[in-house]
């Protein structure tokens, strides 16, 4: 086996838009549920939205790069109002199917034909990146040291991303010891508690599920910074990756999901280059390349189980915190 090429990819999944992007979709998650108690199923559609609001406005309007990220989270905070207008007096268990039909609705809507010529259908949407790469800064050569090497592009990309990264931790970090967090927090132990003192749940709910999903919105513009935008990408599966790394790092904390980010990007490539490797040595000759790769989904998601059993508060969390779960 070449363990070089599996340390060398792992470790660069590390500072990958991938990981920035789960990150933040993190962030928005812990808005939600950590620090409002909202069972938000549909983070992927988030993020579906930025993605391709800000892919769209590039190129069927020609707008500016910054001016899509705009689109693409204006959007998405449209469909937080809509989706929460008629679901956010539901129970938990409701919610939670509500937002994930939902986020599958629209997926399906990027994924139809009836819209081919704006949305791409099932091929997504890729060169829009003309306007991005023309503010980049930084001169053109390859930079870095070890398995972080990249050319003035890739690095342009990644500190994109992780300015977006500080700038959401920030918010979130001040939001959450602000009055205004105090009473999401409220909400999330006992709402009806908030509602004898005169605050109106829904309103406080409402506000919050708008900012967290601008903020996965913004993740899924980081995800289709250094690529492309398809569909298939935004499917619940994604959804349960971006629980995964939020449980593993802490729901009701501000570092949590970016710790869970990084750490759930690093084991997913850590198994998709391992695993194959193994198969191809003889130690897993039971198996196809193909069935190594369902192999490593199928580890997260006994890994997910087991966190949620064992360890629901995550690595940085306080057992307290995530009392309202039982």
């Amino acid at each position: 086996m070449d363990w070089n090429l599996i340390i060398e990819q792992s470790l660069r999944s590390l500072l990958s838009p991938a990981t920035m992007a789960f990150a933040l979709a993190g962030l928005g998650l812990a808005l939600h549920f950590g620090f409002t108690g909202l069972l938000n199923m549909g983070v992927a559609g988030f993020m579906a939205l930025g993605a391709y609001g800000y892919a769209i406005s590039v190129l069927t309007f020609g707008f500016p790069w910054w001016a899509g990220v705009l689109v693409g989270v204006i959007a998405s905070a449209l469909f937080a109002l809509v989706l929460g207008i008629p679901t956010l007096r539901l129970r938990g268990d409701y919610l939670a199917i509500a937002t994930i039909a939902a986020a599958e609705v629209v997926r399906l809507f990027f994924l139809t034909t009836a819209f081919d010529e704006v949305t791409g259908s099932a091929d997504g949407l890729s060169g829009y990146h003309a306007s991005f790469r023309d503010m980049n800064p930084i001169p053109p050569g390859t930079y870095g040291f070890g398995p972080f090497v990249y050319n003035e592009t890739g690095w342009w990309t990644r500190l994109v991303g992780l300015v977006l990264v500080a700038v959401a931790v920030l918010v979130v970090w001040l939001l959450t010891r602000s009055p205004w967090g105090r009473v999401l927090k409220g909400i999330r132990e006992d709402e009806d508690a908030v509602r004898a003192l005169g605050k109106n749940v829904f309103a406080y709910k409402m506000q919050a599920l708008v900012v967290g999903g601008v903020i996965a919105a913004l993740g899924g513009v980081v995800w289709a910074l250094p690529s492309a935008v398809n569909p298939n990408t935004y499917m619940t599966s994604t959804t349960f990756f971006v629980w995964t790394a939020l449980l593993l790092g802490g729901a009701a904390t501000v570092f949590g999901p970016l710790l869970g980010a990084v750490l759930f990007w690093f084991v997913r490539t850590l198994l998709g280059v391992l695993l194959p490797q193994l198969v191809e040595s003889g130690v897993l000759p039971f198996m196809s390349s193909i069935q190594a790769a369902t192999l490593r989904d199928i580890l997260i998601g006994v890994a997910l189980v087991l966190l949620v059993v064992f360890m629901p508060q995550g690595l940085l969390g306080n057992k307290k915190e995530l009392t309202f779960v039982k």
